[in-house]
């Protein structure tokens, strides 16, 4: 059975208190809440954020209708959770960015820096798609599978957010007189 079958069976057995299915739905889904969640705040509150998103969907399994949706559902949830976070008066962590890069490779870091502050400019369905795909590794037929999103629409906000990101680091690379 594939995963996407699976998805309504884990969610009944969550409901239940199924502990195995939880951990299956947070798996499956965890890339995909932090991914989206990178597209709105910064890294260190993705990371916290993501628990809640879990949480909340957890504790509100019973009002989901249809066990079916649950992919566009949790993605709901993250996304309310990330604008709800943007709009507290400060940053959760106060945090600019992850550090988690090696110290030893500073450059690296910078660049790592620059292309996340460049994605955060893009629009919000670039921003969400490309996230997912360059920090959290999924390939566009599971961006589309675990959001819901059709798969041709994946692979136009990727090609798309990836022309623009392109130019925007291309010119900020331009203004520094250097080649990206």
């Amino acid at each position: 059975m594939s995963d996407a079958a699976a998805i309504p069976l884990w969610v009944e057995a969550a409901r239940t208190g199924d502990g195995s299915a939880m951990d299956a739905l947070y798996r499956r889904f965890a890339p995909v809440v932090h991914g989206i969640l990178l597209a709105y705040v910064q890294h260190a509150d993705a990371d916290d954020l993501t628990q809640d998103v879990f949480e909340t969907a957890i504790r509100r399994l019973g009002e989901l209708r249809e066990p079916a949706a649950f992919p566009g559902w949790i993605v709901s949830i993250a996304r309310r959770a990330a604008l709800d976070a943007k709009r507290r008066p400060t940053a959760m962590t106060g945090l600019e960015l992850d550090r988690t890069a090696s110290p030893d490779r500073p450059d690296d870091r910078l660049e790592a820096e620059r292309s996340l502050r460049a994605i955060a400019c893009l629009p919000e369905a670039y921003r969400e798609t490309l996230l997912l795909r360059l920090v959290e590794g999924l390939t566009g037929p599971e961006i589309a599978e675990r959001t819901g999103l059709a798969p041709g629409s994946v692979r136009v906000n990727l090609h798309r957010g990836m022309a623009m990101l392109r130019a925007t680091l291309g010119s900020a690379a331009d203004a520094r007189g250097t080649t990206a």
